[in-house]
């Protein structure tokens, strides 16, 4: 009999351009021991930024590098800090280890919180490699066209009143405040998304970029991040379960290969 075999903890397409799309949330898979541990609503995954490989699969046709977890954001999130610091100090957001979800649900059973020794095998069994292959693709980019894009693809429902009230703006831009890519990108892309109408956009608002926009992005150094968090009501359905809405999806999907081609053109002229 053939042992069942364990899942990789991250694909990557490489391509042929200087740019890489990180996909840190797309995961949906959760371990069987850690699933032991956890209420039946974590096993939902309800947070995960849903479809964004099939959204985004225009890229590869252009020739980016792609490269996405196979777990869920409630195993271990691998758009945080590895010491699990705030990246929105005196702001409410989840951790390293998220214990609850947007909704404030509890993620695990009673008594089964990760201790430090979890939050540290967890670190190193599925953090790390997502983190040492991001940092080696990016590496490889730059080694062979000198300036490297890194597009950070998230997306999240339009409306979680423990993060930002009302209705989140459709598209948000963010470059840890113009430090992290070429001055002005967040603002020139806003302004992308406003020509085109039918959505709104906004550049460095409530989501400025998470720790890989923040870690990775060295303008300086050639290496150019930009977030976009999408809002989830432009191209699926945000309640369970949580489907996939082709007709909205096939109008954003033209202004997203916009939106992209254009940044990896500035960065290229940077």
């Amino acid at each position: 009999m053939t042992a069942p075999t364990t899942p990789p903890v991250f694909t990557l397409h490489r391509g042929s351009l200087p740019m890489l799309i990180s996909i840190p949330h797309l995961g949906t898979r959760i371990p069987a021991d850690i699933a032991a541990t956890m209420t039946p609503v974590a096993l939902r995954t309800d947070d995960c930024d849903w479809h964004l490989d099939r959204l985004y699969a225009f890229a590869k046709r252009m020739g980016a590098s792609i490269l996405a977890p196979a777990y869920a954001r409630y195993v271990i999130d691998l758009n945080r800090p590895p010491d699990g610091a705030n990246l929105y100090p005196g702001q409410d957001t989840t951790g390293l280890l998220p214990v609850d979800t947007f909704d404030k649900e509890p993620l695990y059973r009673e008594g089964y919180l990760p201790d430090d020794a979890e939050v540290a095998r967890r670190r190193a069994a599925y953090w790390t490699p997502y983190h040492d292959a991001l940092a080696s693709e990016i590496a490889a980019l730059k080694a062979t066209h000198g300036k490297v894009l890194l597009w950070e693809a998230h997306s999240i429902r339009s409306r979680v009143p423990r993060f930002f009230e009302g209705r989140l703006p459709d598209f948000n831009f963010g470059t840890s405040n113009g430090a992290s890519a070429v001055a002005g990108l967040a603002e020139e892309l806003a302004a992308v998304v406003e020509r085109h109408g039918g959505y709104s956009a906004v550049a460095n608002g409530r989501f400025k970029g998470g720790y890989i926009t923040r870690h990775y992005g060295e303008p300086s150094q050639g290496v150019h991040a930009v977030q976009l968090e999408l809002s989830q009501i432009t191209y699926m359905q945000e309640q369970v379960p949580y489907a996939y809405d082709e007709a909205l999806a096939a109008k954003i999907e033209p202004l997203l290969e916009q939106l992209v081609a254009t940044a990896l053109e500035r960065v290229k002229a940077s």
